[in-house]
């Protein structure tokens, strides 16, 4: 929200009231309170009347710094809040030279003491940024309206990114972003999934603790300034310092949760049934069947909103007409091999039997005077259920367990973006604070469900709303986006930008879910979409069955559905370490290369991982044009190795993509072409990509419990590569840049076109190979 008229003038009914300089300094054990007033006091007299800033600073873990911001602090506490976590932080407080200063771990914050009040960030002795004399402040409105403002400074050369899935440009300078959950497509400024955090390029992040409307300034209100601004006395936000992006996002994840791992069944392939096409179970087994017969790989089955009697959503019944037999039909389609998933949302149409029940019971939002809040918009007259009354949850929960004991395995949580504010929640929320932490809730309590039916390592969602903290349940997809390129590039763009937020996994509808791709296009989707963390074929009013798009959309499916599947060994450690860490999986490239400045605004290709670039191509002309930073890369397709730290433009064909792994890369290969779950230390092959001299690289290999059972390391030392082992079955390894070797003392080897391979004596734990 803007609040000034230019460089020196307020916008009218507005008064900014600015902390001046600091008046009185507490120093407690583990915060420093400061008190700061919003005038400049040159003599007693000067302290009466006017408002004054109250700020505690605290640390809640190393390098991490809190700093709080009242004007008032005599409000009635307004609830949810996100669920922080804290640890034990050794914070140091010294006052020398005319100034504060706090210690957390390296981090440093600086508040001088006789001159005008502002605070200054440092990792160690290298500022990060600061908020001068107006960067906190306390603003009155028209019509009693107040607002608590934050600001910190803009360095030359600074970007940012983040703020949940956003589909707008990925570097946020310029933006205006309104954080605020809408159900506005991915063609918009509009979000599924707001998150009050973002990402610089020169190391830290910014927390802003608020789960209501956080209004962002991103440079574009005062150019040199971002700005985040809340209504109400107090503003509560964390600077989390790195010093690098990696290390901002696990120290994010830190403080608001870590996301689950997801099973591995679910980055197979998912193919729906479509939105609001005609289907049954006839139609349901003609999909099936036809993947099965075509060779193309498929993971899950999802039956979207009609698989429920319509205008009755949600009921949590199958429609009997279309699936007389549905305890059954689940049974046989898990025979071939399939997951189920089923689309709910968390509305109760009046329609539905449920809704006298929940009406009763009081476990639907109520207004103000105690009518059930409904309206017409998606369901007619639809209520919504109340996620803060813990009965409520139950007797949701229920409904998806008796699912759960069919034989269905997960839930595509849809909506949960329109939640209303003129409403009362059973335990007093507040309902600004809830209407984006309502996807949270929402999410939590079917997460939790699964997590109770099927065991932690079996749950999944796939949703579309969510906020902070809400990574803790994954999978999340992107949203309606449309038949076109444009809209191809913009759902990349929100992945990119959710990922730098906190989530680890994302997804979105292959070929576009308004109206039909070409073939063309849906090819091209395709290669994109497989190489996505999670990978789903889904549309609104047609079919996304390839063979309905032409013969080759079926070659192309089977093509990189496979080759997801034999990169599961791979896919499953970057899991793991997603779970540890909360760098997620599909990685802009400033995460992997934050000093190279090409890449700090590279929205059109991603890492997958650590170690594969993926450039998805965006035009009818197979034209790719990407860039590779310094090194030595090597095409996974083709094995040609390129040098990098320059732009390429190439044409590929439907089966090919750029698909680079980077150098000094050892990357396990499964073996399996056929599904994503399976034990990957079998027959496993290890890929080593270019070591450089005086380098050593391990990778580890899981079973299907995702337990460690194996590793391999491989130290080069001039023209000998040394290799120590730990496997409990035979595997492979393929020097994939080496067309020779002149002598391994273990195993055999032989070559083939892309490098060499070499299949060692599993009881061998070390030999050597000369190059």
């Amino acid at each position: 929200m803007k609040f000034t008229n230019g460089n020196w003038l307020t916008k009218e009914d507005y008064e900014i009231h600015y902390g001046r300089q600091v008046h009185d300094v507490i120093k407690g054990e583990n915060e420093l309170t400061i008190f700061v007033p919003c005038k400049t006091i040159n003599h007693r007299g000067d302290t009466l009347d006017g408002p004054l800033l109250t700020i505690r600073i605290s640390s809640p873990m190393e390098n991490v710094f809190r700093i709080q911001a009242w004007h008032f602090k005599g409000g009635k506490e307004k609830y949810p809040n996100f669920d922080i976590n804290h640890k034990d932080s050794a914070l140091e407080i010294f006052q020398n030279d005319h100034k504060w200063e706090l210690f957390s771990g390296r981090s440093k914050l600086r508040i001088p003491i006789d001159d005008m009040f502002r605070i200054d960030f440092f990792d160690q002795d290298k500022k990060l940024t600061f908020s001068d004399s107006k960067g906190l402040a306390w603003i009155k409105g028209p019509n009693q309206t107040t607002y608590m403002r934050g600001q910190l400074n803009i360095g030359v050369g600074e970007y940012f990114y983040g703020l949940g899935e956003r589909f707008t440009p990925f570097v946020k300078n310029g933006q205006v972003v309104d954080s605020w959950n809408k159900d506005g497509g991915t063609s918009t400024e509009q979000a599924y999934k707001n998150v009050p955090f973002y990402l610089s390029n020169k190391g830290y992040g910014v927390f802003v603790n608020h789960p209501e409307h956080v209004a962002f300034e991103m440079g574009s209100e005062i150019v040199s300034k971002n700005q985040f601004s809340v209504n109400g006395e107090v503003l509560d936000y964390f600077f989390i310092n790195g010093p690098t992006p990696k290390e901002v996002l696990e120290r994010y994840t830190d403080l608001t949760g870590k996301p689950a791992i997801p099973p591995s069944w679910s980055f197979g392939l998912w193919l729906t049934t479509s939105f609001t096409t005609e289907y049954s179970e006839e139609t349901v087994n003609h999909f099936v069947d036809g993947m099965i017969e075509r060779d193309i790989p498929l993971s899950v089955f999802h039956f979207d909103c009609f698989w429920m009697k319509d205008m009755e959503w949600c009921n949590f019944e199958w429609d009997e007409q279309n699936f007389p037999d549905p305890e059954g039909m689940i049974k046989r389609l898990k025979e071939k091999g399939l997951k189920i998933c089923v689309w709910i949302n968390p509305y109760i149409a009046q329609k539905s039997k449920l809704f006298d029940e929940g009406a009763r019971k009081g476990f639907l939002l109520k207004r103000p005077n105690g009518d059930v809040w409904q309206w017409d918009l998606w369901q007619a007259g639809q209520g919504v259920v109340d996620f803060t009354n813990p009965d409520a949850c139950e007797w949701y929960a229920d409904k998806l367990r008796i699912l759960l004991d069919m034989g269905v395995d997960s839930f595509k949580t849809d909506f949960g973006e329109r939640i209303p504010t003129d409403v009362v929640y059973w335990d007093g929320s507040d309902p600004n604070r809830m209407h984006n932490y309502y996807a949270y809730k929402y999410n939590q309590v079917v997460f939790d469900v699964l997590k109770e039916k099927k065991g932690e390592e079996e749950a999944v969602v796939f949703a579309r709303s969510s906020t902070a903290g809400g990574q803790k349940f994954p999978v999340h997809w992107g949203g309606d986006c449309n038949a076109t390129y444009e809209s191809m590039a913009e759902s990349l763009r929100g992945g990119l930008s959710l990922s730098l937020s906190g989530f680890g996994y994302w997804s979105h509808d292959i070929g576009g879910f308004e109206n039909t791709a070409t073939p063309d296009l849906f090819k091209r989707w395709l290669a994109f979409g497989l190489l996505s963390s999670h990978s789903r074929l889904h549309g609104s009013s047609s079919y996304r069955v390839p063979w309905l798009f032409d013969d080759e959309a079926v070659d192309v499916t089977r093509y990189f559905a496979q080759l997801k599947n034999t990169l599961m060994p791979y896919l499953m450690n970057l899991a793991v370490e997603n779970n540890k860490t909360g760098i997620p999986i599909m990685r802009a490239m400033l995460l992997e290369f934050p000093y190279d400045p090409t890449c700090s605004q590279l929205e059109l290709q991603y890492m997958l991982g650590n170690s594969l670039l993926v450039a998805p191509i965006f035009n009818e002309e197979g034209m790719a044009n990407y860039y590779l930073p310094e090194g030595q890369w090597t095409n996974y397709l083709t094995g040609k190795v390129v040098s990098g730290g320059k732009w390429f433009t190439e044409h590929h064909d439907y089966k090919s993509v750029p698909l680079f792994v980077k150098e000094n890369t050892l990357i396990p290969i499964g073996h399996n072409k056929e599904r994503p779950d399976y034990n990957y230390s079998k027959g496993v092959t290890f890929h080593l990509y270019q070591l450089q001299n005086f380098t050593k690289v391990t990778s580890v290999v899981r079973d299907d419990s995702r337990k460690v059972v194996g590793s391999i390391s491989i130290e080069r030392e001039g023209d000998q590569l040394l290799v120590d082992v730990d496997m409990p079955t035979s595997y492979s390894l393929i020097l994939a840049d080496y067309t020779k070797i002149i002598e391994t003392s273990s195993g055999d080897w032989f070559q083939e076109e892309k490098g060499v391979i070499i299949k060692p004596d599993p009881s061998d734990d070390h030999f050597v190979i000369s190059i």
